[in-house]
């Protein structure tokens, strides 16, 4: 019997640790719903959902990760019910230390353990989508998707109310 073998969304021979900008998107296993507390009427919408108990606590990491790597800095994200964008820059130490910035993976993957710890049960998809940004335009492009994606929930795929 033949096993698939999952495509890599990393680019081959790529150093994920060079200076740069990141767009990451990670998934919740199945789609499951789980970061938005269950909110009603007029005053809850996509742009101002409460966080519930679980996507309190992938904040809270998002916003330790400035501080966890010198050379590591979110500088947006956006929480959504099944999944999470944000742009990581990594950048040369100030300090002009020889440290060696972590790849993107590396810091997903401590980002997502972290996460599971806290909540006691695994709760994401095996892997995430990264995109190297390439420009200014493409960092603002990117950006602007951040902040209108939760205006846009209503019209996912995956949204059912």
């Amino acid at each position: 019997m033949d096993i698939q073998t999952r495509k890599s969304p990393r680019l081959k021979d790529y150093d994920y640790s060079i200076n740069g900008a990141y767009f990451i998107t990670i998934c919740t296993a199945n789609r499951e719903k789980i970061f938005w507390a269950d909110c009603r009427g007029e005053l809850c919408s996509p742009a101002n959902a409460p966080l519930s108990y679980i996507g309190a606590i992938v904040d809270n990491e998002i916003k330790k990760m400035n501080t966890v790597y010198d050379a590591v800095q979110v500088d947006k994200y956006c929480i959504m019910p099944d999944h999470i964008h944000f742009i990581i820059s990594i950048s040369a130490d100030e300090n002009g230390r020889s440290q060696i910035a972590p790849t993107i993976s590396r810091i997903i993957k401590q980002f997502k353990g972290s996460i599971t710890k806290q909540v006691g049960k695994p709760i994401w998809q095996k892997s995430f989508y990264n995109h190297g940004i390439r420009n200014q335009s493409d960092y603002k492009e990117i950006w602007e998707y951040i902040d209108n994606n939760p205006l846009k929930w209503c019209e996912d795929c995956f949204y059912k109310e």
